[in-house]
Parts: C-alpha cells; sequence; structure tokens
C-alpha cells in the first residue's frame, strides 16, 4: 500500500538520490531498443556502442582511461571485486602476501569481504585504527607498511566516510603504499560529485563508484581499475569485461549511469557550495536550539562532504528519532547498521571513539539536488519535540527495567 502522503522533506540522499531528469530520459529512451551488446548482429552492435560510449564518458569524467573502467551491478559488487579480486591476484603472485588492510570505518561492502577472506581464504586483517573525527592514523599504517610491507597484498580506505562524511588523506596512503608496491583501493561512492574524484591524479589503483548515489539508476556501478593491475575475477560465465566480471551488459542502465555521472561531476562546484550552506545552516540551528546535540566527524567543513550532517542526541535511540521525523514528515537516516532485527551501534561511531550510548542516538541529515531552505527550517521545527519525546521514552524505558 502507498503512503497516504508523500514525505515533505527528504534529506537520505546519502542513501539514495533521485533520478536526474536527463539520466531518467537516457534510460527510458534506451529501454526502447533491444540488443545484447555480446551479439554481433546490428542491433548487438548498436547496443555495444552505447555501452562504450558510456564507458567513455564515465572514464571522462573520473580522470580514466575507457579501458580501465569495469562495469558492475553497483558500489557493493565493485568493492567486493577490489578487495577478493586484488587479494588473490596478489597472493597468487606471492604467497607471502596474505595480510588486507582496511580502514575501521569502511562501508560493509568493504568490511565484510575483509573479514570473508580471512576466514576462508586464509587473509590476515589489518584494521586501520581513525582518530575522533574518523580521519585514518596515518602513523598506523606506515608503521603496518614499514613492519610488513612484504606481506600487504593490499590497502583500502574510502574515499569520505558515507556515515560522518569525513574525507580521507589519501594521497598520504597512497605515498605510504607506493613505497612497498602495495595497490590501493578507494571506496569513492559517496564523493563523486561533491568533491573532485579522479583517478589518474589521486594515484588509487582501484576505484569504486555507484549510479543511485549521482542521481542514476539502482544496480549500476563501476570498478575503476588502472592499468596493468591484476585483479581475480569474483563472477565467471561469458567473460565479459575483459574476463574481469562477466555478466551481460545492461546497455539502457549503463547509459543511464554514464549520463547522471557526467552530470554530476559537470555539476559538483555549484552544487557542493549550496548543499554546504544548507548543511552549514541546519547545524548551526540545531546545536543551537537542541540541548545535548553534537556534531560528529570534522568539525572543519573543508575536510567533510558538503552534503552530510551527523549529529548524535545524548539520552535518545537513533530509531525513535527516526520514527518521530518520519511521522513529522521529515526523512532521515540513523548512523547504526541493523542486524538481525537488532539495533546496534555503529561501527563507524565506535571506532571514532564514541559511547555506545551516545552513538545510538544518531542521525545523518544528507543533501542532495532537490534540497531547499524549506528543508532545513521543517527539520529544525520539527527535531526539538522529537529529541524531547524521544528522551522521554528512553527514559520511561530505563525506568521500567530498573
Amino acid at each position: 500500500m502507498s503512503p497516504s502522503r508523500p514525505p515533505a522533506v527528504y534529506l537520505d540522499h546519502a542513501a539514495t538520490t533521485p533520478m536526474r531528469p536527463r539520466a531518467l530520459a537516457a534510460l527510458t529512451d534506451a529501454l526502447a531498443r533491444t540488443g545484447n551488446p555480446s551479439s554481433l548482429h546490428t542491433a548487438g552492435r548498436t547496443a555495444r556502442r552505447t555501452v562504450e560510449e558510456a564507458r567513455e564518458r564515465v572514464a571522462a569524467s573520473l580522470g580514466a582511461r575507457p579501458s580501465e573502467v569495469v562495469w558492475t551491478a553497483g558500489g557493493t559488487e565493485a568493492d567486493n571485486l577490489a578487495v577478493k579480486g586484488l587479494f588473490w591476484a596478489r597472493h597468487a603472485q606471492d604467497v607471502r602476501r596474505r595480510r588486507v588492510v582496511v580502514s575501521a570505518v569502511e562501508h560493509h561492502a568493504v568490511l565484510d569481504p575483509a573479514f570473508w577472506l580471512a576466514e576462508h581464504s586464509g587473509a590476515e586483517l589489518v584494521l586501520l585504527p581513525v582518530d575522533a573525527e574518523g580521519v585514518v592514523e596515518v602513523d598506523a599504517l606506515r608503521a603496518e607498511l614499514d613492519e610488513h610491507g612484504d606481506a600487504v597484498a593490499l590497502v583500502s580506505v574510502m574515499w569520505a566516510n558515507n556515515e560522518v562524511g569525513t574525507l580521507q588523506p589519501l594521497d598520504e596512503v597512497v605515498a605510504l603504499a607506493r613505497r612497498h608496491g602495495v595497490p590501493v583501493h578507494a571506496d569513492a561512492v559517496q564523493a563523486v560529485g561533491q568533491v573532485p574524484v579522479d583517478l589518474a591524479a589521486s594515484g588509487v589503483d582501484a576505484l569504486t563508484v555507484s549510479g543511485h548515489k549521482v542521481g542514476g539508476p539502482g544496480s549500476t556501478g563501476a570498478l575503476l581499475l588502472r592499468r596493468g593491475l591484476a585483479v581475480t575475477p569474483v563472477l565467471h560465465g561469458g567473460g565479459q569485461e575483459r574476463d574481469v566480471r562477466s555478466g551481460t551488459l545492461d546497455a539502457p542502465l549503463l547509459a543511464s549511469f554514464a549520463t547522471a555521472v557526467e552530470e554530476a561531476v559537470a555539476e559538483r562546484a555549484e552544487h557542493a557550495a549550496r548543499v554546504a550552506a544548507l548543511r552549514d545552516d541546519l547545524v548551526r540551528r540545531v546545536l543551537a536550539e537542541v540541548p545535548g546535540a553534537t556534531l560528529r566527524g570534522p568539525s572543519d567543513p573543508a575536510r567533510r562532504l558538503p552534503a552530510n550532517a551527523h549529529l548524535t542526541f545524548a539520552g535518545c535511540e537513533g530509531d525513535s528519532l527516526l520514527y518521530l521525523l518520519d511521522a513529522a514528515g521529515v526523512e532521515a537516516s540513523t548512523g547504526s547498521a541493523c542486524q538481525a532485527g537488532v539495533p546496534r551501534p555503529s561501527h563507524v561511531l565506535l571506532a571514532m571513539g564514541v559511547g555506545e550510548d551516545d552513538a545510538r542516538g544518531a542521525l545523518r541529515f544528507s543533501f542532495g539536488g532537490t534540497s531547499t531552505q524549506a528543508d532545513v527550517d521543517a527539520v529544525v521545527a520539527a527535531l526539538p519535540a522529537a529529541v524531547e519525546r524521544a528522551r522521554a521514552a528512553g527514559l520511561t524505558s530505563t525506568l521500567v527495567g530498573a
């Protein structure tokens, strides 16, 4: 059953953002055509041309060669291909290379494959600590590489954190890893369209991007792989994408994805300035009007994603806040993962040293192309009462439990 009314405010663009009109038009136009890009007849060659033109456009937008763009079904698959594929390839070349080094605040699409490799493929997992703002401790990486450089298969540090918006010091990470011949993967799913993302300029060896974060369709993504980098496939079948990623390519989805990436990158500077102004206004007013509110992530706006505002509210459960705001017509996100129906504090906040009680009271507000000043005003109007009710509910629950 559809909801009785549309949400008045949508501030969960980091989860998914509405499709861009041009991307939607590209999708619907291409859907009218038939053809498997692997077929040799006219329809197949037409579909192949659509795929390759999309590849060229994504490459040009993100500082890569077309041959370095490997299509995937989204960011999760791209992260799995990077982490597992690089580990298997590097370990096959040199059995000493068993260590997988990832930051403790990575998305689960990186963390879970890394833990899986440790459990099933003999990998040795190393979690890099972060500081109180979620920034990777570069000295810890330096110490790891100085001691175990010959045994490290790969390093994976995200471009920008999906929860608290922290921009990571990838230039330092890459410089350290390069001294030891270790490839670096970066999940840039949240970064594209908000900050400059360029494969060649960054020096990273593998880069993950996703369609639905930039106004493209879901189930689209890419892993940008620097030329000459060996990666063992995760999927086997038809041998598409130079045997790196088998599976029939969806030309309409890729045309739409490329359109969204191209437009997001072209409009990045203007978009970033606009949403950063909205974000800063929201943070300033919430901290002033809601007692016990704390901004998480970098205090310097230049060191975090412009569209991200992550706050915790002492004495609250994030889920309660989420539902109360939703009832008031405001859609946001908690900062926690829910496993088997049991709310748990965010691993990102815990890694930053936030206590479990405070970490449970997290909300992430993320802005996008449809965000307006009226959205900020609506949040500020609804949030104080929601926090008060959530705290009262938490206090009642504590007293009953006692």
